[in-house]
Formats: C-alpha cells, sequence, structure tokens
C-alpha cells in the first residue's frame, strides 16, 4: 500500500523552517559613514580624493604649462649654432685674436687687450649696450 503525503504535512513545516531561519539570520542595520568628514575612516580620505581628482575635467586657466610653449626644431638649432660660434670667438680670442658675433638679437664684440678682455654686447632691438670687462687673462696660457 502506498503512503499519501499530504500537501499540509509537508508544506507547512517548510514554510515555518524558511521563516525561522531568515529571522534568525536577519541583523540590525548600523550606519557606517564612508567620508572621513562626517565621521568615516580617515583612511578613506585619500582614496576619495583620487577618485574626485580623476573625475574633474575642469582645467585651470592660470596654469603655468600653458604659459611655456615648445621651441621649434628651427629655434633649437638657431640657438645651438648661436653657441656654438659664441664658444668659437672665446677660443679664438683666447689665442691673442679678436673677433665680432652678429645675430638677429645682438652683436657681440670681443676685443683683448694685453690680458684685459673686453666683451661688449649691443642690443638690436633697443640699442642698450653691456660691457663686460675680466682681467688678469694671459693669452699666451
Amino acid at each position: 500500500m502506498k503512503s499519501k503525503i499530504s500537501f499540509r504535512t509537508f508544506f507547512i513545516p517548510a514554510l515555518t523552517w524558511a521563516i525561522a531561519c531568515n529571522c534568525a539570520l536577519a541583523s540590525e542595520l548600523i550606519y557606517e559613514p564612508t567620508n572621513p568628514n562626517f565621521g568615516g575612516n580617515p583612511l578613506n580620505g585619500s582614496y576619495l580624493l583620487s577618485n574626485a581628482q580623476s573625475q574633474d575635467d575642469n582645467e585651470d586657466p592660470d596654469s603655468l604649462s600653458d604659459l611655456y610653449e615648445q621651441p621649434s626644431a628651427l629655434d633649437r638649432f638657431t640657438d645651438s649654432l648661436e653657441t656654438r660660434l659664441l664658444n668659437q670667438l672665446l677660443t679664438d680670442v683666447g689665442n691673442g685674436n679678436s673677433g665680432e658675433l652678429i645675430t638677429d638679437d645682438f652683436i657681440v664684440q670681443i676685443v683683448d687687450n694685453d690680458g684685459v678682455l673686453t666683451v661688449l654686447i649691443t642690443d638690436r632691438e633697443t640699442g642698450d649696450t653691456a660691457e663686460v670687462i675680466v682681467s688678469g687673462l694671459n693669452p699666451t696660457n
């Protein structure tokens, strides 16, 4: 003879068991702030700041990086060439020769008078001059 299991005998105990388990697992909800300004863990501060900075797409209008402009290849070559010519001019003065270098911006005149080196620099745009005198040089060294 087969035994019949009724719906009530199986369903009602299973339902009460499920309700009892859910009640046993429930606990109080406790609010814990994340932001350290509102009582959260102070170690979260750097994490929150880095997240905010990564989302910030505003640019500083007074940024110094906008003020600097990269020189072109021609400007760099011209500066290098002028530096090389000035070095050659100073080498020639060290050998007892005088010389002059004229660029777009300056006129540089170097004269050696018996160990007294005179460098006269003239600004071509404004006409201002600067004179540098170095004594005690001996061209024979």
